[in-house]
């Protein structure tokens, strides 16, 4: 089954979610290197988690926007009850 072709979220949604998806991003992305120091990794700082969150935020914050807009698109073609 092929599916519905992808749908473009749209920059407005993109830019609501992003500072969410960002935030989250550097909170993963520090507790991450808390994990991964068990093993001898170093420990990123909360700056650099920032940064990072920062740049991994406006992949997610893109996927999910592209969830969402599918899920308004499949609302929209819903019967009535």
């Amino acid at each position: 089954m092929a599916g519905p072709p992808p749908m473009k979220p749209g920059w407005q949604l993109v830019a609501a979610i992003y500072p969410f998806a960002a935030g989250a991003a550097a909170v993963n992305l520090f507790f991450l290197s808390l994990i991964l120091s068990w093993v001898g990794a170093p420990v990123l700082t909360p700056g650099l988690s920032v940064l990072g969150g920062l740049v991994l935020g406006l992949p997610a914050a893109w996927a999910f926007a592209r969830h969402v807009r599918r899920l308004m698109a499949r609302a929209a073609d819903a019967p009535e009850a």
